[in-house]
């Protein structure tokens, strides 16, 4: 289905952003996000949520000046303005920095609104504000985290976790699952699978031609010639081996400990990690505050900032909004990027 917007002469991509878990800091850095002047010049927004929780968190910060139109769906978007669609009826109760069933309730109930208009392509993007993985789960959502959620709704065979900051992007092989569980299902086919998505993601999404990845070793010293563990020499190289034969530019296994250590990650355009932590720590030791995670290898564009529901520190005006907000910005670019791709090809036909 086309886009709604597309063909309106004011054009700006519309961006939907789900509220996430109410009584964590989701509402808080959306709401500051989107006081940022620059915001409306860009994208048109749509928040999935409620507006009696936005009044609520409004008159809690003194946010006065934060104004916005309810809407129905984003098939009536108000391009000049902050867009709101109510995705529950009933008064809930606020209870920042508190677990609760009705919180993330709420939090599926935003999120399958906002992927409803972006299958329907009210929206272009996603940006998602945090969920708590554990009170959002019932029937209808029994996932991992969002990466996992719109992988299976889009009908993706695969995706790619990707953390994006500035020049940085860290994707990983093996997602939510335990460590015991890394090297069982690190396979050569997975690794070729996740390497495909990430180069074409570079080429794609960021408009890089000819990205260079480079992939970090399993082991300790990316295994020591197989001392120390022998999957850098059955799986990881002859993956390697195989792309590199095809032309991809792969270089690897590193040892990831000297690979970031020594700041060798800025030679390269893309970095595939095996596991979670593997790629997580470093990047969030490097871009916490900037940091982005971008769902890489889905027909849709999903952003969301790289840091949790931050019950701590929930309802006391003190949470940063500099990631969400570079999350807006950067479904943007990637909804551009995609945009003037699709033009270029059409083009050469």
């Amino acid at each position: 289905m086309e886009s709604t917007v597309s063909n309106h002469q004011e054009y700006k991509p519309v961006v939907g952003i789900s509220m996430g878990d109410i009584n964590g800091i989701g509402p808080e850095v959306i709401m500051k996000a989107l006081s940022d002047v620059r915001i409306l010049k860009l994208i048109t927004p749509v928040i999935y949520g409620s507006t009696k929780v936005l009044s609520f968190y409004k008159k809690l910060f003194k946010l006065d000046d934060f104004a916005y139109q309810q809407i129905q769906s984003a098939s009536e978007v108000n391009f000049k303005k902050i867009n709101v669609i109510n995705c529950w009826d009933e008064n809930i109760d606020i209870k920042p920095g508190e677990i609760t069933g009705e919180a993330g309730r709420c939090a599926y109930l935003a999120l399958a609104k906002a992927t409803e208009e972006l299958k329907e392509g009210h929206i272009e993007a996603i940006v998602t504000a945090p969920i708590n993985k554990h009170n959002i789960q019932h029937e209808a959502f029994k996932y991992a985290g969002h990466t996992e959620y719109f992988t299976e709704k889009f009908g993706a065979e695969e995706s790619l976790m990707l953390l994006v900051s500035d020049g940085l992007r860290i994707g990983v092989v093996t997602g939510h699952i335990a460590l015991q569980q890394v090297s069982v299902q690190l396979t050569r086919e997975k690794i070729e699978k996740k390497i495909r998505i990430l180069e074409a993601s570079l080429k794609k999404d960021f408009g890089i031609n000819k990205p260079k990845i480079a992939l970090l070793g399993l082991n300790p010293h990316a295994g020591e010639e197989g001392l120390l563990g022998d999957e850098e020499n059955t799986v990881i190289k002859p993956a390697i081996e195989a792309l590199k034969a095809k032309g991809m530019l792969i270089f690897g296994p590193y040892p990831a400990d000297g690979f970031f250590g020594s700041v060798q990650y800025k030679k390269f355009d893309g970095i595939l990690a095996m596991y979670h932590d593997q790629g997580l720590i470093p990047f969030k030791a490097l871009a916490f505050e900037t940091g982005i995670n971008y769902t890489a290898g889905l027909s849709v564009v999903r952003t969301s900032p790289d840091h949790g529901t931050a019950y701590n520190i929930a309802g006391k005006n003190i949470a940063s909004d500099s990631s969400i907000r570079e999350a807006i910005f950067l479904a943007r670019d990637i909804v551009k990027n995609r945009k003037e791709l699709l033009v270029v090809n059409q083009l050469k036909h």
